[in-house]
């Protein structure tokens, strides 16, 4: 047996003990190594956080810009390898709001700041004046406000872009001075107006020039053709005047010149052809006239080429169709004559081109889309003639097709039909012939077909059907023969359907009645036999019916009443039985003539120069005994009803005054046991402020009761209270509460303010609450007529029936005041006539279009907004309610991101008719 020593115990213990010790000094020795000294905030980093606090920032793209680590590490930031000093922020298109920090100027060594593409407002700060080492300043395409300040001491300068803002005061002049600049962008801004600087002659190194939608005037000074280092010119959309000037031939080095939308006059100067390495140029809406420098076809790097809306004539010169980069090419609106270059298109990789309404002639050109990269082709209101090439049936990349208004003749080679990526086809209005190929259905993604006033014969092609995304089909004034295809019915998105003044045979497809958007339905002037189908009552979008001039028997169903129809014509048929009476209001005894078997109940009134007949006395007799049972159960409910309701009111008047005889008597005053208090807005109302309405205090007069101004005591508001007519009026007023209640939007208010007047008074009555009535009434009908005049639409003056259309119509008239400046009824419009129809008297050109402008407020930075919703006014007010847009369409039309500005290559949405808007 080992025996242990005597101090081996007291020695492990001791070691036990001191163990814990040793443990905790070694893992505080590795934790301090680990834990980095506490170093204080460079100065770069605290300006960046400084900058990034005035940033709102949606997506935290700036999560990487904090206080721990080097700034160098920053999303979007660039360092000095050597300084490690900040010398680039770029931040673009990266959703950003907020605004510029002048804490910016304390970045010293910063040489590029570029933010364009955000939603940054507030002004410039002019502490960036103190960034001496700035090179790039690119603060374009944001919401920056205010006047520019001087940056001038930025004399190393060599980029400034601070376009597209809503920048005020005078064209910053002070530019000329940074003599080092190459790019300048100030572009597309609301500066005061003004005359081009001549002192810009001063920036001899510029070779980028953007001063378009300045609002600028005059003519181009001769300094700027100084500028020989200039690639890119452009002035656009401003209202500079005079001649082009031959000076431009100094500017040998340009490569795009844009220069549409001013007042240009005169000629094209022929020394612009030195122009040689031109490639873009757009010199459209102008006023420019004659012929075209024979010369201009050697500027052989043309890839853009636009004069569209001049006055320019005579005959395009021959060597358009040896150019070999030619991209785009739209010179539409013109007068120029004779044969189209034969050649163009045939070497080149052309995608666009618009030649619309100007008097050429000849065949068409076979070679424009040789390459297969041509999408848009738009040649409509000339005077082509002969077939349509076989060449285009392998130009498979279309997409909008419009060939229409000339002369063709002979059918269309098989393979056009088939178009996979057309959304458009438009050939009507010519003297084609032949049948439509079946292979109409692999065009998929077709929205518009027509081929109106041809000569079109065979059978409609049942492929129709498979143009699932067709919502346009005009197909009349044909000769096509044989049964309308039932696959018509697939066309879900169908809105309109033309197929009148044909020789189609036999029935009606009920399928008709799948076509679920259908609203113009027209199939006038064929050989139609059978009943007109029940199932078109199915189709509660349809607006306008015709079937007129055709064979159909049968009787007009009745449930054709429940549509919203504004326009029916059943006329010269085989039709028989009596008349529903709401179909008879809207067509009048003109809808339903040439059908010898019709009648109308005797209580329609005479029916004046016509030979339609009273039904049977027989038929008259059970009638009126139906009609008297109906009346006699009615008036028994009613009664039943009304006896019930007294009953009940007594027993809880009994009630309420059982329990407080005290206050339901007191001082004799009739008492409410309940209110019930709608507003909109927080308001504190007295009930004695609206017990007592009087006359004096009268504002207006609606459908469902009467308008008073009542002053609150408590609140010294100003409040409207609406009088109910009748019960119904309460359910009307309370679904348009409930209606308007759920809106929430900052511009409601703006618009109660633009529908009344400073005294109180309405300038309309009851307008848009079309759907409210359909929802809170059995049926969309009125019983009488209320609204206000200059605002109420045409068809109301022969129908009462309310649809959406009414309240598009009325919103129309509203647009046209905003845009115009004028009342609904001036007397100058003349006797009879309102707003609408003095605009529509002046959209015959473009001047015209531009005096329908408010003078007040139309500037060149928003005269192509003003015509977008002129556009859409127009559209509103169409007499035909079935042509107007659905409201859920004008919001579309109005929320487009971008105007459609006269530049677009395929503009050609304004070619229809003599109206310029289209």
């Amino acid at each position: 047996m080992t025996l242990l020593a005597p101090g081996f115990f007291a020695m492990a213990r001791a070691s036990l003990l001191c163990l814990p010790f040793r443990f905790i000094m070694v893992s505080l020795v590795l934790f301090c190594c680990r834990v980095p000294p506490c170093t204080p905030l460079t100065a770069d980093t605290r300006a960046l956080l400084e900058i990034k606090a005035q940033l709102k920032d949606p997506w935290n793209i700036l999560k990487s810009w904090r206080g721990t680590g080097s700034p160098c590490d920053f999303f979007g930031v660039t360092c000095d390898p050597v300084s490690k000093g900040v010398v680039e922020i770029c931040l673009y298109n990266q959703s950003l709001s907020g605004r510029i920090s002048p804490s910016i100027s304390k970045l010293t060594s910063l040489v590029s700041l570029s933010l364009p593409s955000n939603s940054i407002s507030g002004k410039i700060p002019g502490e960036l004046a103190n960034c001496s080492n700035l090179k790039v300043l690119n603060l374009s395409a944001n919401l920056l406000v205010g006047r520019v300040p001087d940056l001038s001491p930025l004399k190393s300068l060599k980029i400034l872009d601070i376009a597209s803002n809503q920048l005020s005061g005078e064209l910053p002049g002070w530019v000329a001075n940074l003599t080092g600049l190459v790019s300048l962008g100030l572009g597309d801004n609301n500066y005061d107006e003004g005359e081009i600087p001549e002192s810009l002659g001063n920036l001899m190194n510029l070779t980028w020039l953007f001063l378009g939608r300045c609002h600028l005037k005059g003519e181009i000074p001769e300094s700027i053709f100084e500028l020989t280092a200039l690639q890119t010119l452009d002035l656009s959309v401003n209202k500079i005047s005079g001649t082009l000037s031959k000076s431009i031939a100094k500017l040998r080095n340009l490569k795009q010149i844009e220069l549409f939308r001013n007042n240009l006059t005169g000629e094209l100067p022929p020394e612009l052809v030195e122009l040689t390495e031109l490639q873009q140029f757009d010199i459209s809406a102008n006023n420019l006239h004659g012929v075209l420098p024979p010369g201009i076809v050697n500027l052989k790097n043309l890839t853009v080429f636009q004069l569209y809306e001049n006055n320019f004539s005579g005959v395009l010169p021959e060597g358009f169709g040896d150019l070999r980069h030619l991209i785009g090419f739209s010179i539409y609106r013109n007068s120029f004559s004779g044969n189209f270059p034969s050649n163009l298109g045939r070497f080149c990789p052309l995608k666009s081109i618009d030649i619309s309404e100007n008097q050429f002639s000849g065949e068409f050109p076979r070679f424009l889309c040789e390459n297969r990269t041509l999408q848009f082709l738009l040649a409509l209101g000339n005077n082509f003639s002969g077939g349509l090439p076989d060449s285009y049936a392998e130009c498979k990349s279309l997409v909008r097709f419009r060939i229409n208004q000339n002369q063709f003749s002979g059918p269309i080679p098989d393979g056009v039909w088939a178009l996979p990526y057309a959304r458009l086809i438009d050939f009507g209005d010519n003297n084609f012939s032949g049948v439509v190929s079946s292979d109409i259905g692999n065009s998929t993604n077709l929205n518009q077909l027509v081929l109106q006033n041809n000569r079109f014969s065979g059978e409609i092609p049942s492929g129709l059907g498979k143009l699932r995304n067709l919502e346009k089909l005009y197909l009349m004034n044909n000769n096509f023969s044989g049964n309308i295809p039932p696959e018509i019915g697939n066309l879900g998105q169908l809105g309109s359907l033309h197929l009148e003044e044909n020789s189609l045979t036999g029935p009606i497809p009920g399928e008709l009645g799948e076509c679920g958007k259908l609203v113009d339905l027209n199939l006038a002037l064929n050989a139609l036999s059978g009943n007109i189908p029940n199932s078109l009552s199915q189709v509660s979008s349809l607006n306008s019916l015709n079937v007129s001039g055709n064979k159909l028997t049968g009787s007009v169903p009745e449930s054709l009443a429940k549509l919203k129809l504004s326009s029916i014509d059943v006329s010269e048929n085989r039709l028989s039985g009596e008349i529903p009476s709401d179909l008879l209001r809207i067509g009048g005894t003109k809808a339903f003539l040439g059908n010898m078997g019709f009648c109308v109940d005797q209580n329609s009134g005479p029916l004046v120069n016509s030979d339609i007949k009273i039904c049977s006395e027989m038929h008259t007799r059970r009638g009126i005994f139906a009609d008297k049972l109906a009346l006699f159960s009615i008036i028994l409910s009613a009664l039943v009803v009304v006896l019930v309701g007294l009953l009940l009111v007594s027993y809880k008047n009994f009630k309420y005054v059982e329990a407080d005889p005290v206050n339901s008597m007191e001082e004799g005053k009739e008492t409410y046991p309940k209110w019930k208090l709608a507003s909109f807005h927080q308001v504190e109302i007295d009930a004695d402020d609206i017990c007592n309405l009087e006359e004096e205090n009268l504002i207006g007069i609606g459908g469902t009761g009467k308008v008073y101004r009542v002053e609150l005591k408590k609140s010294d508001g100003t409040v409207a209270v609406k009088q109910l007519w009748k019960a119904d009026g309460a359910k009307l007023l309370l679904a348009e509460m409930e209606t308007l209640g759920n809106i929430r939007h900052r511009n409601i208010l703006k618009l109660y303010a633009s529908l009344m007047k400073g005294d109180y008074e309405p300038k309309i009555a009851d307008f848009g609450i079309a759907k409210t009535v359909e929802k809170s009434h059995k049926g969309p009908n009125c019983s009488r007529l209320a609204g206000t005049h200059g605002y109420i639409a045409p068809e109301l003056a022969y129908t009462l029936t309310v649809s959406e259309k009414t309240d598009v119509y009325s919103f129309g008239v509203v647009l046209l005041e905003i845009v115009t400046g004028r009342q609904p009824l001036e007397d100058k419009y003349g006797e009879g006539r309102d707003i609408v129809h003095w605009t529509l008297t002046h959209l015959t050109n473009r001047a015209n279009v531009l005096k329908v402008l408010d003078d007040k407020v139309v500037s060149n930075s928003i005269e192509d907004d003003m015509i977008k919703v002129l556009k859409v006014a127009v559209l509103c007010t169409a007499k035909l309610p079935s042509l107007r847009p659905t409201m859920r369409e004008v919001v579309s039309m109005l929320s487009d991101a971008e105007p459609c500005t006269l530049r677009c290559t395929e503009n050609d949405a304004d070619k229809n008719g003599r109206s310029v808007l289209g």
